[in-house]
C-alpha cells in the first residue's frame, strides 16, 4: 500500500512541497513517474487527493461541532444548577449530535473509497530497476552453465515422463480436469528429494527457520500481500467462507507478523516454507496447457525475509544468491535476470527472476521470482518495528522468492539429465534423498 501523506507532499504552481524544504525530492513527482514506467494509469491519484481533502474536511467540521457540543454542554449544566430554562440549548445539542454522527458517517465512507483506491495503486519501483514495457527489456545479470550439446534430439520433460511411465496426465484429467497431473514412482520420489534437499540447503546452510504453514488463507492475508483485490479471479475461493487456498507461502508467512511490531534488533527475520500453490490460471489461456510448467496446483519451497529498510536490498541479493544455489547444486544451467518497469509484478519494487535452461523447449524458463517488496506489504498488513534507541515505530521491509519451484526443477531435472535411451540421470546432490539410485529407468 503506498502511503498518501507522502504522495500529498507535492508541488503544486511551483510552489514548495507541504510539510518540506526546498532540497527535498520531490516524492510525488518521483511516484507518478514510477507508475507512468510501469506502464500503469495515474488517473487515480488525483481522485485520490481529493477525496482524502473531503474526508479531511469533514473530520475538521466534525470535530468543530464536537467542541462546540462540550461548549453546550457545559451550559446546559450550568443552566440547570440555576434554574433556568435550558430547552433550547438542549435542542441544540440534538442538533449537533445528529450533524457530528453525519459527519463522521460520510467521513468514513470517503475514507473507504480513499482506500479502494489506494489499494488498486502498484508499488513504485526501485531507482536501479530499468525502464522497459516488457521482457524483451529485461536485463541479463549474469549467466551460469553452458547448455549441454545433446548427440540427439532432446525431448520435453512431459514426453520423457510418459515414456517412463512416471508422469500421468491422462489419468489426472479424468479424476480432476487439465492441468493437473499425478507423479508416480521415481518421479514422486524426486519431488520429495527436491523438497527435502530446498528445505535442508535453507535452514542447515542459509540459516532459514524451516516452516510449514497453513494451505489455507483468510481475505485479510491475501490483501496483505497484495493478492487481494486485484488478483481475485487467480484464486481458489472455497464457497461460502471467508477462505482461500494459497497461491504461494509468501501469503501465510508473510501474514505470521501481520498486526505485529517487532524489535529492530530481531530483523532480519528469515524462513523457510514447503507449501502446495494453488493457482486457476485465470490469465493464461492457451499457454503451456502440455506438461508441469504451468498446473492448477504445484509444490514451491518459498524463502521469506522480514528485513529492515536501511539494507532490505542488500538482503535482496543474499536471498536471490541463496536460491542459485539450489540450481548450481543440482549442476543446471541458469540465468539471473533483473525485471523492467513493465514486467515487474505489481507489489514489488525490484525483481529477479532466475530462469534455467530446457532443452527441450530449447529456451530458458522462469524457476523462481526474488522481490523485495520494500514496505508495500508491511503498509498492507501492518508489520513494524520499534527502533532500538526508541522512537516512532516504522514499517519492516518484506522480501520473498522461490527457493525452488519444486515443479519446475523436476522438469529442469528430467529435461537436462535425460539420455538418448530414454533413462534419466539423478543429480549426484539428490542421490542420498533417493535411496542412492543414481538413474531412472522403464
Amino acid at each position: 500500500m503506498i502511503d498518501i501523506k507522502l504522495l500529498e507532499r507535492r508541488s503544486e504552481n511551483g510552489k514548495s512541497e507541504i510539510g518540506r524544504s526546498e532540497t527535498e525530492p520531490n516524492y510525488f513527482e518521483e511516484f507518478k513517474q514510477g507508475l507512468l514506467n510501469r506502464g500503469a494509469s495515474i488517473s487515480s491519484l488525483e481522485e485520490i487527493f481529493e477525496l482524502n481533502k473531503k474526508r479531511k474536511e469533514l473530520i475538521t467540521q466534525a470535530e468543530t461541532s464536537k467542541a462546540r457540543q462540550n461548549k453546550v454542554s457545559g451550559e446546559i449544566a450550568q443552566m440547570k444548577r440555576l434554574g433556568q430554562d435550558a430547552e433550547t440549548l438542549i435542542a441544540e445539542m440534538g442538533k449537533i449530535s445528529s450533524l457530528v454522527k453525519e459527519m463522521e458517517t460520510k467521513a468514513a465512507e470517503v475514507d473507504e473509497s480513499v482506500q479502494r483506491l489506494l489499494a488498486a495503486v502498484p508499488n513504485k519501483p526501485h531507482k536501479s530497476v530499468p525502464v522497459g514495457k516488457s521482457a524483451d527489456d529485461n536485463v541479463i545479470i549474469k549467466k551460469v552453465g553452458e547448455p549441454a550439446k545433446f548427440g540427439f534430439k532432446p525431448l520435453e520433460h512431459w514426453e520423457i515422463g510418459e515414456r517412463l511411465g512416471i508422469i500421468d496426465f491422462e489419468r489426472a484429467g479424468k479424476t480432476t480436469g487439465a492441468r493437473f497431473a499425478f507423479l508416480c514412482g521415481a518421479a514422486s520420489q524426486m519431488e520429495r528429494a527436491l523438497i527435502q534437499f530446498m528445505m535442508d540447503t535453507h535452514s542447515q546452510k542459509h540459516g532459514y527457520k524451516e516452516m510449514i504453514p497453513p494451505f489455507i488463507v483468510n481475505s485479510k492475508s491475501l490483501f496483505g500481500t497484495a493478492q487481494l483485490p486485484k488478483f481475485g479471479e487467480d484464486l481458489f475461493h472455497l464457497d461460502g467462507t471467508d477462505y482461500y487456498l494459497i497461491p504461494t507461502a509468501e501469503v501465510p508467512v508473510t501474514n505470521f507478523y501481520g498486526g505485529e511490531t517487532l524489535s529492530e534488533s530481531d530483523l532480519p527475520k528469515k524462513f523457510c516454507a514447503y507449501s502446495p500453490c494453488f493457482r486457476s490460471e485465470a490469465g493464461s489461456h492457451g499457454r503451456d496447457t502440455k506438461g508441469l510448467v504451468r498446473q492448477h496446483q504445484f509444490n514451491k519451497v518459498e524463502l521469506m525475509v522480514f528485513a529492515h529498510p536501511e539494507n532490505s536490498h542488500e538482503a535482496h541479493e543474499l536471498l536471490t544468491s541463496q536460491a542459485e544455489v539450489i540450481l548450481e547444486s543440482l549442476e543446471l544451467p541458469y540465468r539471473r535476470m533483473l525485471l523492467c518497469t513493465g514486467d515487474m509484478g505489481f507489489a514489488s519494487a525490484k525483481t529477479y527472476d532466475l530462469e534455467v535452461w530446457l532443452p527441450g523447449q530449447n529456451t530458458y524458463r522462469e524457476i523462481s521470482s526474488c522481490s523485495n517488496f520494500e514496505d508495500f506489504q508491511a503498509r498492507r498488513a501492518n508489520i513494524r518495528f520499534k527502533p532500538n534507541g526508541g522512537g516512532k515505530p516504522a514499517y519492516v521491509h518484506t522480501l520473498n522468492g522461490s527457493g525452488l519451484a519444486v515443479g519446475r526443477t523436476l522438469i529442469a531435472v528430467f529435461e537436462n539429465y535425460q539420455r538418448e535411451d530414454g533413462s534419466i540421470g539423478i543429480p549426484k546432490v539428490l542421490q542420498p534423498y533417493m535411496a542412492g539410485k543414481t538413474e531412472i529407468r522403464k
